[in-house]
């Protein structure tokens, strides 16, 4: 029962709200700009190329470090960015209202890439603001947290966009409809007004700020360009330095490159999915109704179950277990070819792919959390979910040559992105007896086992 008390935690229920915030803009700046593109008119190469805005979620590292060290003046440093980045949002998504395809496409797609950096930004601050609210000790309030986080984002992109599309068949505009979804965003914004702040957890930061002072030997006697050079330090080297320093080089390669490959296989099959539905047969209605619509509440209630079993299990044990079952799951999809359009089939695999990914995305959500220092939790959390999204948008990208490849052989290609979670699944488990013991080390003698 005190597990289940977990998701009844203000700090969840908050962490739940700003999911919302961060799976709403995938579809501003993704499904509903796709649609009205392609309703004017433009082709499909075209529309691809503002597919490329979602770059600035796979390079938000980059700016994390500020994110981390500057605070919006007058705001808490995690609720001050996630207002910043959502105000943002609603301004560039209002003016995309005011433009039209006809006249106006450089400009719209600027703002487009304005949404995507603004998303990318608060994003940075969501994920800090959700580790930032538990203690070290608190693991299980990190993966009921990690749950909440996967549940919001579905919700804000599966069921809040389902209502512009929805009236898009209507007598409702694009520009009326980007108005509407600017809305939507700013009471999003007046809510998030109301989370509660979390802790500034700073003293490594302190710490890492007195260990590059030593090195340059003037700290104390106050020279001003060496303070600018520590807070440089501190700011731009100090979180990759301290996550190096606490895991040791070999370990904390072995974690990067595990993120690296983790869901990889994921990123090959979700690619793809829509064409190899479309080619086994079924209609878009089909596809709208499976893999959206059922595919929102199946990964909602699973990622709330698959949280309270990660809880009683551990972060490693349901990696493993997320891992393993989210390959497997990839083979009922090489069924589905064999057997041709069958909805219940359909149906069915959807319910349990929904299952095994969103077990697997919040343990994977609770295992990169955990490994987050609270001091730099913005910047670390950023490299580590960065790197698993260049690797996915980098490689998933050939994800329809490979298709081609096999000569549209879809049972050999899903059978592919099964065994793709092998190399990651076993780097998990050379990792496991250190990252056993870390996670066990930060949980309170009363709780560790």
């Amino acid at each position: 029962m005190n597990t289940l008390r977990r998701y009844g935690d203000r700090r969840v229920l908050s962490v739940f709200l700003l999911g919302l915030s961060s799976g709403f803009p995938w579809v501003i700046i993704g499904t509903a700009l796709t649609l009205w593109l392609q309703e004017f008119g433009l082709s499909r190469s075209a529309i691809g190329y503002f597919g490329a805005v979602f770059a600035a979620y796979s390079i938000n590292f980059l700016w994390s470090p500020l994110v981390d060290r500057l605070k919006v003046p007058g705001l808490n440093r995690r609720k001050g960015w996630i207002l910043f980045g959502q105000l943002g949002i609603v301004v560039c998504c209002f003016s995309l209202s005011l433009q039209s395809p006809a006249d106006a496409l450089k400009w719209m797609a600027w703002l487009a890439i304005g949404v995507a950096v603004c998303a990318a930004t608060h994003d940075i601050a969501i994920d800090a603001y959700r580790i930032d609210s538990f203690e070290p000790e608190e693991g299980d309030g990190l993966t009921a947290a990690s749950a909440a986080a996967t549940a919001g984002w579905w919700t804000g992109y599966a069921g809040l966009g389902f209502i512009p599309l929805f009236l898009s068949d209507g007598n409702w505009s694009w520009p009326e409809l980007y108005q509407l979804m600017a809305v939507m965003m700013a009471v999003i914004l007046v809510l998030s007004l109301f989370v509660p702040k979390p802790k500034e957890g700073r003293s490594i930061a302190l710490e890492t700020a007195s260990y590059y002072a030593g090195r340059l030997n003037d700290w104390r006697a106050g020279a001003g360009a060496n303070k600018v050079l520590v807070w440089v330090l501190v700011t731009l080297v100090g979180p990759f330095h301290e996550f190096f320093r606490r895991n040791g080089v070999k370990l904390a390669l072995s974690i990067l490159l595990f993120v690296f490959l983790f869901k990889i296989g994921e990123a090959f099959l979700g690619r793809m999915s829509v064409v190899f539905y479309k080619e086994l047969g079924f209609s878009n209605t089909d596809i709208a109704t499976y893999s959206k619509l059922m595919s929102w509440w199946v990964t909602i209630v699973f990622a709330l179950i698959g949280g309270y079993f990660n809880m009683l299990f551990g972060v490693v044990r349901g990696l493993f277990i997320g891992g393993i079952a989210m390959a497997g799951s990839n083979l009922l999809f090489a069924l589905m070819a064999v057997v041709g359009p069958n909805i219940p089939l359909y149906a069915f695999t959807v319910l349990v792919d929904g299952f095994c990914q969103a077990w697997s995305t919040v343990a994977f959500v609770a295992f990169l959390s955990m490994l987050s220092n609270r001091a730099f939790s913005a910047t670390q959390y950023a490299l580590m979910a960065s790197l698993g999204t260049f690797a996915r948008t980098l490689l998933s990208a050939y994800s329809g040559v490979m298709v081609d490849w096999l000569d549209g052989n879809w049972v050999v290609f899903f059978v592919i992105t099964t065994l793709m979670v092998t190399p990651s699944l076993w780097l998990l488990w050379r990792m496991r007896e250190p990252l056993e013991q870390m996670f066990r080390a930060a949980k309170p003698p009363n709780q560790a086992s």
